[in-house]
């Protein structure tokens, strides 16, 4: 699988030369046959520094910078690799991803979570 479309990597690299912003992910990462999970909001002008969101799956997910030739060249069990989840789209900030995360130890955990506050608050409206 093709990591990052041109599209993606246009919007990731756009968000890079914006500083200063709470982006909202762009892109998730993860590993289909472990815990690892990565929300991807920028890419640095170098084509390969990312940043964003990763857990590893030790209930302390951080914010960090990440590398794509890395998660390129990651070699898993059954011929996989990582892997972009193909169906997200980021509908909150990273901040609030980080610190819904932080809570709920994990970015899975707290996704279902973030999704069922949002459903909520629509409901009262």
């Amino acid at each position: 699988m093709i990591l990052l479309t041109d599209e993606l990597r246009n919007r990731l690299l756009a968000n890079g030369l914006q500083r200063d912003i709470d982006h909202v992910p762009v892109v998730k990462f993860f590993n289909p046959v472990g815990a690892g999970t990565w929300l991807i909001t920028e890419m640095e002008p170098d084509g390969d520094t990312l940043f964003g969101l990763a857990d590893l799956g030790f209930g302390y997910p951080e914010m960090c910078s990440c590398s794509l030739a890395e998660f390129t060249s990651i070699s898993l069990p059954f011929g996989l690799g990582i892997e972009r989840d193909i169906l997200f789209e980021g509908l909150f900030p990273l901040s609030a991803c980080a610190e819904a995360a932080r809570l709920a130890g994990s970015i899975v955990e707290s996704e279902r979570l973030l999704r069922a506050a949002a459903a909520s608050l629509r409901n009262r409206q």
